[in-house]
């Protein structure tokens, strides 16, 4: 679990190393409650704009605060272990703010990434992101996959 950092001002101290060193930094997020092949795309999207990508997962209280769901599948540790696990993603944080404008107002990273259901001007953070002189990238493929089809078809497979 090397990669998953605890603390947000000791992953700050991390990054602003990286980027002493010329280091990009690109920040990801989301809930990844059920990894799927969408995640992968998106988080290898993420790393092909820098060096180093940070992903930020939300944890249990603030993925059902998202009112997608009323539970998650799999708690929020584990699905740390599970995104550190993917080659591209250098680090890894959980997170319980509503949003992550607090991560990245701290972290500054060069660019935050967010999936193709967004689109540059829609991202929620971006002004945030823009007011440090980041840049806001939309990456990964067509939003074909989602949680909440996965946990569908296994429902209604149970009921078959």
């Amino acid at each position: 679990m090397g990669k998953i950092v605890r603390d947000l001002d000791e992953l700050k101290g991390i990054i602003e190393k990286e980027k002493k060193a010329g280091k990009k930094v690109v920040f990801g997020n989301g809930c990844f409650d059920i990894l799927h092949v969408g995640h992968v795309r998106y988080l290898r999207g993420a790393k092909d704009l820098g060096d180093i990508l940070v992903v930020a997962v939300n944890d249990d209280t603030s993925v059902t605060g998202l009112g997608k769901r009323k539970e998650v599948v799999t708690p929020a540790v584990e699905r740390a272990e599970i995104v550190s696990a993917i080659d591209c993603v250098d680090h890894v944080i959980i997170f319980s703010d509503p949003t992550v404008e607090r991560l990245l107002a701290t972290l500054k990273p060069d660019i935050h990434a967010k999936g193709t259901d967004y689109t540059e001007d829609n991202v929620p953070e971006r002004d945030i992101v823009r007011s440090y002189g980041g840049k806001v990238a939309i990456v990964g493929d067509p939003k074909d996959h989602s949680t909440r089809d996965i946990i569908r078809t296994i429902k209604n497979l149970k009921e078959k």
